[in-house]
């Protein structure tokens, strides 16, 4: 199965799920993942790892509609949500759902609005 490409029926079924781990975004040496680790990200400047942290700053919301890698719209249609409440978003959007990172105090409206 490929995925929704219906932005539609993409929000309609978008089921938020925020985790209860707190993560960090942090440049690393080493390009394997450790346990845990989420995502590994190569750029031209480094290494950015992206892995629970218990001081960390971020909270991951993840949807658990299955979106198409061609949808379009839906990244466009969640940073505005939580753009109109000023809460930034990081979207990394792997095969099966798209992920969202976004400040940990303010985990639990960002919650709300994609909901919404």
């Amino acid at each position: 199965m490929e995925g929704e490409r219906d932005l539609a029926r993409l929000l309609a079924a978008l089921d938020p799920r925020l985790h209860s781990e707190r993560y960090s975004f942090s440049t690393s040496a080493d390009a394997r993942l450790g346990d845990g680790d989420f995502a590994i990200v190569r750029e031209a400047e480094g290494l950015t790892a992206i892995r629970p942290d218990p001081s960390g700053e971020w909270a991951r919301i993840s949807l658990s509609v299955h979106s198409s890698l061609e949808a379009v719209g839906l990244t466009a249609a969640l940073a505005t949500r939580l753009a109109d409440r000023g809460i930034s978003a990081n979207v990394v959007a792997a095969l099966h759902h798209d992920h969202i990172f976004v400040p940990w105090d303010r985990r639990e409206e960002a919650m709300e609005a994609l909901r919404s």
